[in-house]
């Protein structure tokens, strides 16, 4: 499948509607920077006079920011039954996500890895090896996911090339009685109940609340594995004065999965053809557990001053626990016998903490007859993580590491690979401390009406200490500059080119074949690309063309032999270059017609030509629709979408000792929903999910395992509204 930039533009608008009616310019439209004040156009798409901060921090539209710009709003997330933060990666344009077991996931864009975080605009760490389970959180506390691609140094601290993330909190923004309660049942006997509510606490409505929650239980695909999350979160919001809002509150998720896999299925036999297991097949037992506990305290203010600048302070506190008993298998599968492979028995428990707080200051200023923005604000993050693990009483230790052998696989079920009792001594892997500071500045100019200049930057500190399961930790950089400029111009009142330009600098934590940390990412990211406006504001388009380039790129070295103390090393390739293509059309183009489409190309190579991160897939489409129908079918809403992507793969040496190919071809997932309101407040939806039940592998990258994505499934719910 082949596409090209100028037929799929063409095509999308043109089927839309052949006369295209250009909106009025936005401009001078634009209210107070406000984040809690996006509100949309249609269901899918953000309003353009509308503003978020997580690229500038200038309290631009989406318009208005000179890179490309996604949002799932909460409306899509509820027809598409988006209700992880992995679903909702899926679900959006010019990203893709990697399952590396039932808790960890990778996220990616324009081939790099996504590492840059937000919770309502302010950076946060993410411990992604899933001592907290980010990857799987419910999504029924957000109001709606934005996702910025290319590199966003100047409010996130490192100059990551990929994206950047935000998780917009709901809102205790009405004054009145108002919510939903939702109960859902699913494929492997799922059950959710999830409930929304907020309203006025005093007469006037000066004081509001909200409260949220969501409680899933259910099995699944895979062997023995069975979901336990619970979600619950508050928030408090005060108008001090007119000028002066405080909001407070705190979010609590856990995450208590049974029989959860450590690492994935064996992907090559010991003469070095390759298996094909069944989709339930599965490492772990019974008595596997990966629990986290994700607690989130938060505080904020935000006064406005009477020349229109605002000052925004934040303060957010995160505390996550965990506790794990693991298998992890390994070794060389002999295809006759099932004999060759060993498991390796393991229990650790663990937390982290992490206080963060920033300022901010922002507002307009007059000069040379035309109005500029500025913003200036300030960020401390430190975040401390320890980790203690605990070895089984006897059995065969192999260094600090147990091993049992694994005698038949193709016997999994009746192995004696029960629980062992562990021992009482607590020996403690991990003590990493991570300290981040920040200060940033930007400002945009306008030179005309139709020309805008945005220029800022950031000094930022990132430094990590301590030590690992790897050895010593110390890594990092102090008071490193990162530049960003951009520019934007008014074609015509719906037509606006832009471009922007940052540097990149990132450290890293892969280790080479000697144990030592390579060298920090360096490069430069530029992005040109044309926002335009259709059919009164009511369907928004973008065509972007990016080009990052960069030095230090960590790749697997596949000559390495890993050892216990360390399993994999990487090397740093020199003169890596991403460059291609997005584009993205949303919006309701007529009424009761909500679309989001979009599509993204890429090459990403080293400085002799050489492919880079093949497990990243370098075409991707994205499509999913909604119809409310009218007339006589007024009640019914029907939907369907189509996730595609192209072939990827991984290389590596064999258990033959040959080179080898682990190859998911391209795919696509095809999804269904509908829902028929009985009464202005009650409704029933469902949903279908990869109805053509492709069996695919949902992560390639460890080219001797791999792991099997989620078969067809069911949802159906029951939803009312008050």
């Amino acid at each position: 499948m082949k596409f090209k930039l100028l037929p799929i533009s063409t095509a999308i608008l043109l089927s839309i509607n052949p006369q295209l009616v250009l909106a009025q310019s936005d401009a001078d439209a634009r209210k107070s920077p406000k984040v809690e004040e996006v509100v949309v156009t249609g269901k899918y798409a953000v309003e353009q006079t509308k503003t978020i901060d997580t690229a500038t921090g200038l309290g631009l539209t989406i318009a208005e920011t000179p890179q490309s710009v996604s949002v799932l709003t909460f409306e899509r997330m509820q027809d598409q039954n988006i209700t992880s933060i992995l679903d909702a990666v899926n679900s959006a344009v010019g990203v893709t996500s990697e399952e590396t077991d039932n808790v960890r996931n990778g996220f990616y864009s324009r081939g790099f890895a996504i590492d840059s975080y937000q919770i309502d605009g302010v950076p946060t760490s993410w411990s992604l090896g899933g001592d907290s389970g980010e990857t799987v959180a419910d999504t029924v506390i957000y109001d709606r996911i934005e996702f910025v691609r290319g590199a966003t140094g100047l409010m996130t601290a490192v100059g990551d090339p990929s994206a950047s993330i935000n998780l917009v909190r709901k809102h205790a923004n009405s004054k009145d009685l108002t919510g939903f309660v939702d109960l859902s049942v699913g494929s492997w006997q799922k059950k959710a109940v999830a409930a929304d509510v907020g309203t006025g606490l005093n007469e006037s409505g000066s004081v509001r609340g909200r409260v949220v929650g969501r409680v899933l239980q259910g099995e699944s695909f895979v062997d023995y594995y069975e979901d336990d999350k619970s979600t619950f979160y508050g928030v408090l919001e005060a108008d001090l004065t007119d000028a002066t809002l405080v909001r407070v509150g705190a979010s609590y998720q856990n995450n208590d999965p049974k029989a959860t896999v450590w690492g994935v299925l064996p992907g090559f036999f010991s003469d070095g053809t390759r298996p094909d297991w069944d989709v339930s097949k599965t490492t772990s037992r019974d008595w596997n557990r990966w629990e986290s506990t994700n607690t989130n305290f938060f505080a904020s203010i935000n006064h406005t001053f009477g020349n229109g600048w605002e000052l925004l302070a934040n303060y957010n506190k995160l505390h996550y626990e965990t506790e794990a008993r693991l298998l992890y298998v390994y070794g060389s599968l002999n295809k006759t016998t099932g004999a060759g492979l060993n498991a390796q028995r393991y229990r650790s428990d663990g937390e982290s903490k992490q206080d963060s707080f920033d300022i901010q200051l922002k507002g307009d200023f007059n000069l040379f007859n035309q109005t500029h923005e500025f913003v200036a604000g300030a960020l401390r993050a430190d975040q401390s993580a320890e980790t203690f693990t605990q070895l089984p009483l006897g059995g065969d230790m192999s260094g600090d590491y147990d091993r049992v052998s694994v005698d038949n696989f193709y016997d999994w079920d009746n192995l004696d690979l029960d629980e062992p009792e562990w021992s009482d001594v607590r020996t403690q892997s991990q003590d990493i401390e991570t300290e981040q500071r920040g200060y940033y500045a930007a400002t945009r100019l306008s030179a005309t009406d139709k020309l805008k200049f945005i220029l800022g930057g950031r000094i930022a500190t990132w430094e990590r200490t301590g030590f690992d399961w790897s050895g010593i930790v110390n890594y990092g950089n102090d008071n490193e500059f990162i530049p960003y400029a951009g520019a934007l111009y008014d074609l015509t009142d719906a037509h606006r080119i832009y471009a922007s330009y940052t540097e990149i600098f990132k450290p890293q934590n892969y280790r080479d074949a000697n144990g030592d940390f390579i060298d920090p990412l360096i490069g430069e990211s530029a992005e040109i690309g044309l926002k335009s406006r259709f059919l009164d504001d009511r369907l928004q388009t973008t065509i972007a063309y990016f080009d990052i380039q960069q030095d230090n790129l960590a790749q697997r070295d596949t000559t390495y032999v890993g050892t216990p103390e360390q399993m994999y090393a990487y090397i740093g390739a020199e003169g890596a270059q991403s460059k291609g293509f997005e584009i993205e059309v949303v919006g309701q183009p007529i009424d009761g017609w909500n679309i989001s489409a979009g599509y993204a190309q890429f090459t990403i190579e080293d400085a002799q030509g050489n492919d880079l991160n093949t497990d990243n897939a370098t075409k991707s489409l994205k499509l999913f629709t909604s119809y409310q129908f009218g007339g006589a079918l007024e009640k019914l809403l029907l939907g369907g979408g189509v996730n595609w992507q192209n072939e990827t793969y991984s290389k590596g040496i064999t258990p033959a000792n040959q080179p080898g190919r682990l190859t998911q071809d391209a795919y696509a997932l095809v999804s269904l929903m509908a829902r028929y309101s009985f009464t202005d407040e009650l409704s029933a939806q469902f949903n279908a999910a990869n109805i053509t039940d492709e069996k695919y592998y949902s992560q390639v990258g460890y080219f001797s395992s791999y792991r099997y994505g989620t078969p067809r499934n069911y949802t159906l719910s029951l939803n009312y509204k008050f």
